[in-house]
């Protein structure tokens, strides 16, 4: 795992030309899945009255992962900046807020306590 980074940094003379739909493959993946998340987030806060508690920690995870996808955004528009002191906070905190997705999901299962019989 940490050969992984030196080998990045090895690889640094190594020029790497993009292909012409890169670009536009990852910003529509990434405004798509920010789409589904809010509308996943919608849902879960406008159902959770209906549907108890855990619905709610549901929508919760949704809007970490909204969050999640702006975080990308952020990266996207430091790496353009070339500020080096903003790259590598945010692409180091990066899964941070799949992280807590993750927690309020975990919690959001366990607060489920009423199977069907």
């Amino acid at each position: 795992m940490l050969a992984s980074p030196y080998i990045l940094a090895q690889s640094e003379a190594s020029v790497y030309n993009l292909p012409s739909y890169f670009v536009w493959v990852f910003g529509l993946l990434l405004v798509a899945g920010a789409l589904a998340w809010l509308v996943a987030t919608v849902l879960g806060f406008a159902r959770a009255r209906a549907f108890g508690l855990s619905t709610r920690w549901f929508a919760l995870g949704s809007a970490c992962l909204i969050l999640y996808h702006a975080h990308w955004l952020a990266l996207v528009l430091s790496i353009n900046s070339q500020n080096g002191s903003i790259i590598f906070p945010i692409l180091a905190s990066l899964n941070l807020f799949v992280v807590l997705g993750a927690i309020c999901t975990i919690i959001g299962f366990a607060r489920l306590n009423n199977p069907r019989q």
